[in-house]
């Protein structure tokens, strides 16, 4: 449906946990978080009510993200679940890759069309330093099994100030022989990414083009997200760069979030969620929840106002409010 701008609200980013296997320090502190508790959770029918719902408003792409996805029991029945749903055209899936190890092909039968696989950085040494707890090798075999399996591949790159430059630009190798695409995306600050620093898509952007060539733009579409896409000489696949402080695509934004605890984030960063959890669980009708919905996704914010002291900031952690 179209909110109070005109813009087309079609694409759901679904958090199935808060949960997660590594500790990144723009996510999560180094022993991890309080997690919600089980019965705080939505079940994965009630997911499917909802997406069911929501597709009476337009609602037609779904990615289930985390936390990490894969940490979830059960997920690929969830998957399974999605595709079944009349209207849902496209589902995919953000994961750190170190789990979906060996699992791209059932995933592929069960209904996924594409993985978003974050990897910040190729360099071992800052990947160990920054995920607190993972290496690298599991996520490139995650990369190369998803891609046998038919699986639409991105990288997810947050570029973090003191991370080596040559390990972040190594990550863009992965597009050069292999048809991916890798997105580089600025660091929010959000959670524990407030106390961190990132690198700008201008400034990757001159760093790239320094060692790999012209960035020619990429006109192909790749997807329902916001990426801007570039293709060097000689590249299988492309680069991509996710702007959101420097370049913000807020008049296009898409998308609605919903946390694993059964908030719809209308906007990344304002506070004003419609709880949906209480709805679920009181014996509101499709009708109700529908009517609810179709005014939240209406009144959507018009911008994200990050680095503005605005009243309704954001206060969730990355891992709480889904990738």
């Amino acid at each position: 449906m179209l909110d109070s701008l005109g813009r087309n609200i079609h694409y759901l980013r679904l958090s199935i946990t808060d949960r997660c296997n590594l500790r990144c320090r723009y996510c999560m502190p180094e022993k991890g978080v309080t997690g919600l508790h089980h019965d705080d959770v939505l079940s994965y029918e009630e997911y499917l009510r909802l997406v069911h719902i929501m597709t009476k408003l337009g609602i037609d792409s779904v990615r289930v993200t985390g936390g990490e996805p894969t940490v979830r029991r059960d997920w690929l029945s969830f998957i399974a679940g999605l595709r079944d749903v009349p209207g849902i055209h496209r589902i995919s899936m953000t994961s750190n890759g170190i789990l979906f190890k060996d699992m791209a092909h059932k995933a592929r039968q069960a209904g996924l069309d594409a993985i978003n696989i974050s990897l910040d950085t190729v360099n071992e040494a800052d990947y160990a330093h920054f995920t607190r707890l993972g290496t690298v090798a599991p996520v490139l075999t995650s990369v190369d099994q998803s891609l046998d399996a038919g699986l639409q591949v991105k990288i997810n790159s947050v570029p973090i100030a003191g991370m080596d430059l040559d390990g972040i630009l190594d990550t863009a190798e992965l597009a050069q022989k292999r048809p991916i695409c890798v997105r580089y995306i600025e660091l929010m600050p959000l959670g524990m990414g407030s106390s961190l620093s990132g690198i700008s898509s201008d400034r990757l952007m001159q760093a790239l083009e320094e060692r790999f060539g012209p960035l020619v733009p990429d006109p192909k579409k790749h997807g329902d997200g916001p990426a801007v896409y570039y293709k060097p000489e000689g590249f299988t696949g492309s680069i991509g760069f996710i702007s959101a402080l420097s370049h913000a695509f807020c008049r296009n934004c898409n998308r609605v979030r919903l946390t694993a605890d059964g908030a719809l984030k209308l906007c990344l960063n304002h506070d004003a969620d419609l709880e949906l959890k209480p709805l679920l669980r009181s014996g509101a009708g499709d009708q109700e929840i529908l009517d609810a919905l179709e005014k939240a996704f209406f009144r959507k914010p018009t911008e994200h106002n990050f680095g503005a002291p605005v009243p309704d900031r954001e206060s969730r952690s990355m891992n709480a409010i889904g990738g």
